[in-house]
């Protein structure tokens, strides 16, 4: 199920919510009723447009007890249908509307949008770096689940305002056949220096920094690699814009495009390229020296219409059982220590990380961003 916009409503002590509104009549005709492909938050119907109101085109029932949980979602759409299916049938009596952008830059810009009249409870996926600033700006609700008790103190929010629950690393995304027919036998990159080659030119993609939580992890990894000269850095990024055809808005658009063989590799994440390789794509996991790992995250929006709900969707997932389904579905390591990895996934004890300062990455994200778009350009 899927959510859309539209303006607030400002409710009165006796006024009953559009959404009670429809809850009752359905229960009193009989009927079912279903948020569209993109829902509406509409001001509320009079008696008199009950009656004449039109029937919805594609019925679901109405759930009871602890209502509906709207999820705003950066996770890829056959994760967010099989995970959402998981967490209601385990939670009888509850349902989710899911808005999935798979873009963690564009969520958070919309929660701050939002942020007079929250219209989600939870935002859940994209790198720790998208929800922090939002609890900083009293955005996001603390919330400190008992589940997290067995995350890592690296992995969560000191106070609850985000709990990691997953982890992925970054790499590149490497075409195999086009490697071998267009590279003249050399190896694959072992650093990242090595993506400036001029044999590369246009035949790399990458996810925009602006609008992905992998596009801004890969620009902080050179800050840090450079030992944060961030002159360096930035001259580093100028010179791989040659060699960049396309900056897609989403890491796993990137990654379908390199598994079509419309670019040769991109940087991205190694869990994502597994999965691809997984359903026989030409296509393979590379992690360059000094590269970096996300912590994805899940956070509770505050004001949000059902915070008891939000709270039981992020007891669940920190559950062993959700962290095992996300390792199946999806390839990325759970936060969850008794969780092992997928079979073929990238460990953190098989790669060479760089030293990265997340909380400098998180507090300088909208100031390298800006000296990145100069740089190149944009």
């Amino acid at each position: 199920m899927s959510i859309k916009d539209s303006g607030s409503q400002t409710m009165g002590r006796g006024s009953i919510s559009r959404r009670e509104l429809m809850r009752r009549a359905a229960l009193g005709l009989g009927a079912v009723a279903l948020l569209s492909a993109e829902p509406a938050f509409a001001a509320p119907l009079s008696i008199a447009e009950q009656a004449t109101a039109p029937r919805f085109s594609a019925p679901t029932l109405v759930r009871q007890g602890m209502g509906t949980v709207t999820i705003y979602s950066a996770l890829n759409e056959s994760t967010n249908n099989a995970f959402t299916e998981a967490f209601k049938a385990s939670m009888p009596g509850i349902d989710t509307a899911v808005l999935p952008l798979a873009a963690a830059g564009e969520l958070q810009t919309r929660i701050r949008t939002e942020k007079d009249s929250p219209k989600c409870d939870v935002f859940i996926g994209g790198s720790s770096e998208f929800h922090d600033p939002l609890g900083t700006e009293g955005l996001l609700t603390p919330y400190v689940s008992p589940n997290a008790a067995s995350v890592d103190a690296a992995f969560k929010h000191p106070a609850g305002n985000w709990t990691g629950w997953y982890l992925g690393i970054f790499g590149l995304a490497v075409n195999k056949d086009r490697w071998d027919a267009e590279m003249l036998g050399l190896p694959k990159p072992g650093t990242w220096d090595e993506l400036l080659n001029p044999l590369l030119v246009g035949k790399l993609d990458m996810p925009d920094p602006v609008k992905t939580g992998g596009g801004y992890i890969f620009l902080a990894t050179q800050v840090f690699r450079f030992a944060r000269n961030e002159e360096l850095a930035m001259a580093f990024m100028k010179g791989l814009h040659l060699n960049i055809g396309q900056y897609v808005g989403t890491s796993p658009q990137g990654i379908e495009l390199v598994g079509q063989g419309q670019f040769l590799m991109g940087p991205n994440w190694g869990h994502d390229i597994l999965t691809a390789a997984n359903k026989g794509q030409p296509i393979e996991f590379v992690a360059p020296a000094l590269t970096a790992n996300e912590i994805g995250a899940v956070s509770i929006v505050k004001g949000s219409p059902n915070p008891e709900g939000a709270k039981m969707f992020v007891d669940w997932v920190l559950t062993p059982e959700a962290g095992a389904l996300n390792v199946k579905l999806s390839n990325r390591l759970s936060t969850l220590p008794t969780i092992p990895p997928a079979p073929g996934a990238p460990t953190l004890d098989q790669v060479t990380l760089v030293d990265y300062d997340r909380q400098w990455a998180t507090e300088n994200k909208d100031r390298l961003i800006k000296a990145w778009q100069s740089a190149v350009g944009m």
